[in-house]
Order: structure tokens, then sequence, then C-alpha cells
């Protein structure tokens, strides 16, 4: 009889421990953990991260303080940083072997663009260092999906992705301007993963991919309005000048 008791004992510790791992505590950690690891052998630059909080329960998860470093030649200390992330989470599709994020939103997120004399620029250079460091992972993903069921690695799909309220700073000093700010207008994403879904360990990648994306599209275009302004004022200023110059000819 004593030794059943310490069986049942037992079995409720490894469920505690169980239910403490899936809605707190260590996943957490694991979360943190692996977002910093990854995202700094990804990028090459440090990735660092507050605080996570996933409620797996009630399909849902915050991420806090997430930060990603700005190469070194440049001057800012960040390329890209965030105060929020919220996610929510389809609990039907926990079940399943296609995990659904329904919906992440990244709330007013801060992005720093220097552009350089050569046409290059931060941003630039770290999706070009993604792209490198993920070059291969077509090529293993149908390896990582073949595998065991009891090693086999989440796939996940994320249906809506939004970027609210960019505070975009482009910086143009290098090329004799100034640095500017602006808010851009949300970005919407669908579909992250495709139907199939991906592996886990390239999904937070893919995301980090595509809003750099969109944020640098979104820069060029700030970039070569606020170029084309300037240009148009110099001529203006010179027409002025040189109308100035003239009147003053006429009336001497």
């Amino acid at each position: 009889m004593k030794k059943i008791a310490m069986i049942l004992a037992a079995l409720i510790l490894v469920i505690l421990g169980a239910f403490w791992f899936l809605t707190g505590g260590a996943l957490n950690d694991l979360i943190k953990q692996q977002i910093e690891q990854v995202g700094t052998k990804v990028i090459e630059q440090p990735v660092t991260v507050n605080t996570v909080d996933m409620k797996l329960l009630e399909g849902a998860g915050t991420i806090k303080g997430l930060v990603l470093a700005n190469p070194s030649k440049y001057t800012a200390p960040s390329v890209f940083s965030l105060d929020e992330v919220t996610l929510d989470i389809n609990l039907e599709s926990l079940t399943t072997d296609l995990i659904i994020i329904d919906k992440i939103v990244i709330d007013k997120p801060q992005a720093f663009v220097e552009f350089t004399e050569n046409a290059d620029a931060n941003i630039k250079d770290v999706l070009d260092t993604i792209k490198k460091n993920t070059a291969s992972n077509n090529a293993t993903e149908p390896a990582s999906q073949n595998t065991s069921a009891a090693t086999k690695e989440p796939i996940v799909r994320v249906n809506k992705f939004v970027l609210a309220g960019v505070a975009l700073t482009v910086d143009l000093s290098k090329l004799g301007n100034k640095a500017h700010q602006a808010v851009l207008t949300d970005i919407n994403l669908t579909n992250i993963g495709g139907e199939k879904g991906m592996p886990a360990s390239q999904l937070g990648t893919e995301l980090v991919k595509q809003a750099l994306s969109a944020i640098w599209q979104q820069a060029k275009k700030q970039q070569t309005k606020i170029l084309k302004d300037e240009a148009k004022k110099k001529l203006e200023e010179k027409a002025k000048e040189k109308l100035g110059g003239l009147f003053d000819k006429l009336n001497g």
C-alpha cells in the first residue's frame, strides 16, 4: 500500500511538472532562450528579449522587449526593437500536426534605417545575412518533416501577421542630409509558412525576414521621396536666386 502511494505521488509530481511547463515557467524560459540564441546566430548580431509569457491553455502569448542590435559599422544601437508582441493561438490546432497561430500583432515597433554613401543600409545588411544563413533551410525541410513522431519538430502556420504603427527613422546623414521620422501605416502579412506550415525553428526567422523586408521597402520609398523633395527645394531656391538677380539688374 505504501509503495502504491509513493508511485501515485510521483505521478502527481510529473503531471504537475508537465502542467507548469505548458502553462508558464519552463516554457517561457525556453522560448526566450531559443529566440535569443537562434536570432543571434541567424542575424549575426545580438538579439535580446525581456520577457515571454505564454498561456497555452488560454490560446494567448506575449513577448516583450525584443531588440535586434545594429551591425557594428552603423551608429544606432538597434535596427529593430519592440515593446510587445501578442499571439492569438488556435487552441484546437494544438492537438493536430499543424499548429495554427491565428494572429500575431507587433504594436508600435521602432525601426532605424541608416543609409550609407554607397547606397547600402543596415537593414539591407541584416536581410542579406538572414538570407545567407537560411539558404539551406529549404534543402533540410523535407528531412525534418520525415522524422519520427517522437522527434518530429512542430509545424506552424501564422494566418495573419500585423506590424502596427511602425515608428520609422530614415537616417540620410551620410548622404549629406539628416534623420527623418515617419509613422508607417499598418503592414499586414498573411499565411506565413504556407498551407502546410513550416518547422517552428524556421518560423521566427521567416517572420523577422518578412517584417524587415516590408519595412525596408517602405524605407526605400521614404528615402526616394525625401531626396526628391530636397532636390526640388534646391532647384526652387536656385530659381528664386536667379530671378532675384534678374530683377535687381532690371531695376538697377
